[in-house]
């Protein structure tokens, strides 16, 4: 799942796709108890295709929504674009450039240095022609890489009810699955990403996770 999805998808994203994910299958899995001892077989079997099917939804709306934010990025900053280009002040041009991207480079660059590139972005969005924002093959790659990360989260919490004949055990097995998943995906993300420590940001992704679900399921999530 990995493999397929980072590709596509920055860090940032891969990770708030997976744990949106798992969020929303375990707060099947960890408010089924209940069902699953009224109704047996038939009540895994409902609440199974209410994560397949809940997931597979959002996995498509979130694809939809990924694609749509892509071409809204390159849109607001086409504007910004357009915007320094048609300014006759190259201080307030400059000014709109750096709005943009300060944040990004002062932390590893002086002033005098952003300045000129600054001047020199400027020079060439003046002598460039303005490039159509359509959306493209990567912005539908990234969007199917969303959905069926989102969707994928389904899978774990379902093996267990394959493999096990008692159903309260199988239930719990899924529910500790899924919260391990939030460990390991804080956990990788930091060791290869950041300067956390992977096994404070595992910790600390997985409490999140947790509370977050905790607030969904009385809530009617």
């Amino acid at each position: 799942m990995r493999a397929l999805t980072a590709r596509h998808l920055d860090p940032g994203s891969w990770l708030g796709e997976l744990l949106f994910g798992l969020i929303m299958t375990l707060t099947f899995t960890l408010g089924a108890g209940i069902v699953i001892e009224e109704e047996g077989r038939e009540g895994v079997r409902t609440m199974l295709v209410a994560i397949l099917g809940c997931n597979l939804a959002w996995g498509i709306i979130d694809g939809v929504l990924y694609v749509l934010g892509r071409a809204f990025e390159r849109g607001r900053l086409r504007r910004i674009a357009a915007t320094a280009r048609a300014s006759t002040d190259d201080a307030t041009a400059q000014a709109l450039i750096a709005g943009e991207l300060d944040e990004v480079l002062a932390p590893v660059t002086a002033e005098a240095d952003r300045q000129r590139l600054y001047a020199a972005m400027l020079d060439s969005l003046r002598t460039r022609e303005p490039v159509a924002n359509r959306i493209t093959s990567e912005d539908v790659r990234g969007g199917l890489a969303a959905g069926w990360l989102v969707f994928a989260c389904s899978f774990p919490a379902i093996l267990p009810f394959l493999f096990l004949d008692d159903l309260y055990v199988a239930l719990r097995i899924s529910n500790v699955i899924l919260i391990t998943l939030m460990f390991l995906a804080g956990y990788q993300l930091a060791k290869r990403h950041t300067l956390a420590r992977p096994w404070v940001a595992g910790a600390l992704l997985m409490l999140a996770g947790v509370f977050l679900v905790a607030i969904a399921i009385p809530l009617g999530g």
